[in-house]
């Protein structure tokens, strides 16, 4: 089960009222900064890790509105869209709101997304390396995203892409069970991505790991990053 840190009270709590349970995501970022595109990227996991615990979700924004602006960066990043406006109608279902940090919010659980610095997704040849940046730090931890951070998330990103493609050749094999658990316990707790990047990056060099089993393990867990590590199949030479 997904548990949050409610920034209200700095205690867990579920991000689901009960297993299955509708929960719903609204998002509250109403600037055009990168702190706001960041928002909606941590929202973006936060829906995409309930719906791969089997929760329903429906997401939507609060009373302010994302300007276009962010709309069009989020689309760039791989951030699915929000519904507009507040959602109504639904009683007795969570309502977790995802806000920046000190921003204020309907009571409700509450994710508190810290500030993040750096350049626009229109200054980068690919948006994923940005996201990429983004979820590699946790979100209630500030995001600075220097030029090398922004370049070593794009030859991370660059060089998964290569190897899943060359993995995806060899003969299909599960993902090994103790990886799927430890990459569920580091989503599934407080949405711990950099931990799940940990567990990535043990895979990719891992001795007793078969290809095909790294090429399901990053397929499996690109559900939640959103980074399309698929995208060079058929590439790989």
């Amino acid at each position: 089960m997904l548990r949050i840190i409610d920034a209200r009270t700095g205690e867990p709590a579920d991000a689901a009222p009960a297993r299955r349970g509708l929960t719903r995501v609204q998002v509250h970022a109403a600037g055009s900064g990168l702190t706001d595109l960041r928002v909606l990227v941590v929202a973006d996991l936060l829906v995409r890790a309930l719906e791969i615990d089997g929760t329903p979700v429906w997401a939507s924004s609060g009373e302010g509105q994302p300007r276009p602006e962010l709309r069009a960066g989020a689309a760039a990043l791989g951030v699915r869209p929000f519904e507009d406006g507040p959602a109504t109608g639904l009683g007795g279902t969570r309502v977790v709101h995802v806000t920046p940090e000190g921003g204020e919010a309907p009571d409700g659980p509450r994710v508190a997304v810290a500030p993040a610095s750096g350049p626009a997704p229109a200054d980068l040849p690919d948006p994923a390396a940005l996201r990429l940046a983004l979820i590699s730090r946790h979100h209630r931890t500030a995001a600075r995203l220097d030029p090398a951070a922004l370049d070593e998330a794009g030859a991370t990103l660059a060089r998964w892409r290569t190897a899943v493609a060359r993995w995806a050749r060899s003969p299909s094999r599960p993902v090994p069970e103790d990886v799927r658990r430890r990459l569920r316990g580091a989503w599934e707790d407080d949405l711990g991505v950099p931990e799940a990047l940990a567990v990535l990056r043990r895979v990719e060099t891992g001795p007793d790991v078969p290809d095909g089993a790294r090429f399901e393990t990053y397929a499996y867990a690109d559900r939640l990053l959103g980074l399309d590590l698929t995208a060079g199949l058929g590439s790989a030479s």
